[in-house]
């Protein structure tokens, strides 16, 4: 790898230019913006305005879940209305696997479809996106991974959220799955941004509460990344504090009562805030670490970069500190004039507050003290070549943050790995590990 090559001191001297270049580039690049229909039905005003642009087959990519629940109803509906013939394709996973996308793209392509409709949530918006983009090429999604490697733009993607937080509707990039190699892919292409999106509270109001939270803290990560990194625009700072604002008010009343149709619908609209944000300003050290957990143990995003994001940001504070004083002021924790560390100090506590008030654990059950070396060499290697951090994470910074999110001892022992070690040894047989008559603690 690059980093074994040209070393840690030269990583942190040359790859810090290239992204202030990058940076520029990301200013000047023309990155469209989707239509947006905004409020309670605005998933039928979606599919009347798709059936009028002379569409003659949809692909309407979804998952089993939304497929089951009839959220499709109003847009197909208006689909037949208007003549419009739609294939639905509602084998998305989470994550956005690789094979699923692979199946996606043989029905776009044996229904000679010209038009996607994403419906659901970020994994099947980021599915949609690729399925287009890899069907218009001819090319397998892996051959796409990393920025514009396509010649030709898919077909017109629209979309329909039915979570409020990867922003997807508004982006650039897409996130799938390699389940083979356990890693998190990210494809990027101006023109895989929708067209046209509905932003409908009513597919919202019957999110779990668990969902509700890791979503919401996912726009939040969002936000937050997008404001304090180095890419910054004012228009992206503009969108990050308004997201941060609206989160804060709002997820709470989400959370606690899924139906209230106008913290839904201000969730939907922060969420897009903080997607146009961080199609910009991009992210950082929290989506770099949770990439790997993701890859790794299929946590969710949103839970992973809700666990990860207080720890970041404690570890980036004195860089931030100024940034930190604006996101609490926008978050109503304080007021102009206030000390800055104080402000700074307040937002903080807030993001763990916030996260603990929504259900989220501080630990991540799954993560493995024996997997930690090898997911920080992954978190490091893509935020140096990938994110404007504010402060860049060596090996042991990275590694003391995971290990900051290692489960209890007791949790650890519990696991099935740890659970097949002792039952072997208790049948008598070798037990992993087992040295002079003592069987080792699981890592």
């Amino acid at each position: 790898m690059l980093s074994n090559l040209i070393g840690d001191r030269a990583l942190a001297v040359g790859l810090p230019a290239a992204k202030r270049i990058a940076g520029v580039v990301t200013r000047l690049l023309p990155i469209p913006q989707p239509t947006l229909m905004v409020g309670p039905g605005a998933s039928g005003r979606l599919g009347q305005a798709v059936g009028g642009f002379g569409h003659r087959q949809v692909l309407i990519v979804t998952d089993e879940v939304v497929s089951k629940l009839g959220l499709l109803k109003p847009l197909v509906d208006a689909l037949a209305a208007a003549g419009t013939g739609f294939t639905v394709f509602d084998e998305v996973a989470p994550d956005a696997p690789i094979p699923v996308i692979e199946k996606g793209i043989e029905v776009f392509s044996r229904e000679h479809c010209d038009a996607i409709v994403a419906f659901g949530g970020g994994s099947v918006l980021d599915a949609a996106k690729v399925i287009g983009l890899a069907a218009a090429n001819d090319r397998h999604p892996r051959s796409l991974v990393g920025y514009f490697r396509a010649l030709r733009g898919p077909v017109p993607i629209y979309a329909v959220p039915t979570t409020a937080g990867t922003g997807s509707e508004v982006t650039v990039a897409a996130v799938i799955s390699d389940p083979e190699r356990e890693k998190k892919l990210v494809i990027a292409d101006t023109r895989i941004v929708p067209k046209m999106a509905a932003l409908d509270p009513l597919l919202m109001t019957g999110l779990p509460k668990p969902v509700t939270a890791a979503t919401g803290m996912d726009a939040l990560t969002h936000a937050v990344e997008a404001y304090i990194g180095y890419w910054g625009t004012s228009f992206t700072d503009r969108m990050a504090l308004s997201a941060v604002s609206m989160i804060y008010e709002n997820l709470p009343l989400a959370y606690n009562d899924g139906a209230n149709l106008a913290a839904r619908e201000k969730m939907a609209l922060a969420s897009t805030y903080a997607g146009l944000a961080f199609t910009r300003a991009n992210v950082g050290n929290v989506h770099a670490i949770a990439h790997q957990l993701g890859g790794k143990y299929h946590t969710p995003h949103g839970l992973a970069n809700a666990i990860v994001l207080p720890h970041v940001l404690r570890f980036s504070a004195a860089e931030i500190t100024g940034r930190l004083a604006d996101l609490a002021i926008h978050a109503r924790l304080g007021n102009e004039g206030e000390s800055e560390e104080e402000l700074a100090d307040r937002f903080l506590d807030s993001v763990e507050a916030l996260a603990a008030s929504v259900g989220i654990p501080r630990r991540l059950d799954a993560l493995r003290e024996s997997d930690i070396p090898a997911l920080a060499k992954a978190a490091c290697w893509e935020a140096d070549t990938s994110y404007p951090v504010p402060r860049r994470m060596t090996q042991d910074d990275c590694e003391a943050i995971l290990r900051a999110l290692l489960p209890p001892e007791p949790a650890r022992r519990s696991t099935p790995a740890a659970k097949r070690v002792r039952k072997k040894a208790v049948a008598g047989k070798p037990a992993a590990g087992k040295k002079s008559g003592r069987r080792r603690a699981p890592a």
